[in-house]
C-alpha cells in the first residue's frame, strides 16, 4: 500500500484513511474493510505505531490510527463514527438493519469488540502484559513502543488480569450469537445479511487467531503475540467463530490483506 504522509495528505480533498503503517491492526482492518464492502476510495495516510507523529496531530488533533478525514470535516477516530461516515457517504449496502432493535444489537456486538472494555481493548492489555511485566520493563530500550502503548491504553496489572474473563465472555456471547441466528437460518451474526459486526467479528478475530501468511501477512512478532493465548482463552474460542471469520473473509472482504 502506498502511504501519503500527514503533512501532503492534508492538502488533498475526499476521503484520507490514516493507518498504523506495516502491520494489519484491528481497527484499521475494520475500517478499511468497511469502505471496501460500500466501495468508497480513500487515500490511505501513514501513522506510525509508538510514535509521537507531530505532522499527523498538526493536522487532525489526534496520534492514533485510525482517522477518516473527509474534505474539511474534522477527523473521525472512534469505530462507530467512523461507521456512520460510510455509511452518509455511500448508504448501500447499507451494514445497520433497519430494524431499531436490530440496529441497537449491531451497535451493541460492535462496541463489545470495538470498543473501551471490549474484545481488542482486552486482548492489548494482554499482549502489552506479556512485555510490561518483565523486570526491566520500565528502562529496556526495546520495550519503549510497549511503555507508550500502555500508557495511552489504560494499561496497568490490575487492568490486564481482568482481560481473560472479559474476553471469555465476549467470546461466549458471539458463540451464542451466532448458533442463535443459526437457528433461524442465517449465516449473519444480525439480521439475514452482511452487517458491520460481521466485519468486526472477522477482522478482529486475528487477535486471537490469525489467518495463515498468505492470506494475512505480517510480522512475525506480531502473529507469536496475537497466537499467545492463555490456555482458557484457547479453549473458550469456538471453532464456529473462526469458520465465520473465514467465509466473512471468502465472501465479503478483501484477500490477501493488504496493508
Amino acid at each position: 500500500m502506498e502511504y501519503l504522509e500527514p503533512e501532503v495528505a492534508r492538502n488533498r480533498s475526499g476521503l484520507r484513511l490514516v493507518l498504523t503503517a506495516g502491520v494489519p491492526g484491528p481497527w484499521g482492518e475494520a475500517a478499511k474493510s468497511i469502505f471496501f464492502v460500500k466501495g468508497i476510495a480513500y487515500l490511505p495516510v501513514r501513522q506510525t505505531a509508538g510514535e509521537a507523529d507531530p505532522a499527523l496531530v498538526a493536522w487532525t488533533g489526534h496520534a492514533n490510527a485510525p482517522q477518516a478525514v473527509q474534505d474539511d470535516e474534522p477527523a473521525r477516530t472512534g469505530w462507530a463514527e467512523i461507521l456512520l461516515l460510510a455509511e452518509r457517504l455511500a448508504p448501500s449496502p447499507s451494514l445497520l438493519p433497519d430494524d431499531p432493535h436490530e440496529r441497537a444489537l449491531a451497535f451493541g456486538l460492535g462496541f463489545e469488540i470495538c470498543g473501551e472494555d471490549g474484545l481488542g481493548w482486552h486482548r492489548r492489555l494482554q499482549m502489552m502484559h506479556g512485555m510490561l511485566s518483565l523486570p526491566d520493563a520500565e528502562t529496556h530500550p526495546a520495550l519503549e513502543t510497549a511503555r507508550v502503548i500502555g500508557r495511552r491504553y489504560g494499561y496497568s496489572r490490575e487492568a490486564a488480569l481482568r482481560s481473560s474473563e472479559r474476553v471469555r465472555q465476549i467470546l461466549r456471547l458471539f458463540s451464542e450469537q451466532l448458533a442463535a441466528q443459526k437457528k433461524k437460518g442465517s449465516e449473519y451474526l444480525v439480521g439475514r445479511q452482511l452487517s458491520a459486526p460481521d466485519i468486526y467479528w472477522s477482522t478482529f478475530a486475528a487477535m486471537l487467531k490469525p489467518m495463515s501468511h498468505a492470506l494475512c501477512p505480517m510480522p512475525a512478532p506480531m502473529r507469536a503475540s496475537y497466537e499467545a493465548l492463555p490456555p482458557e482463552i484457547a479453549a473458550a474460542l469456538d471453532p464456529a467463530l473462526l469458520e465465520h471469520r473465514d467465509r466473512i473473509y471468502a465472501e465479503h472482504l478483501q484477500l490477501p490483506v493488504e496493508f
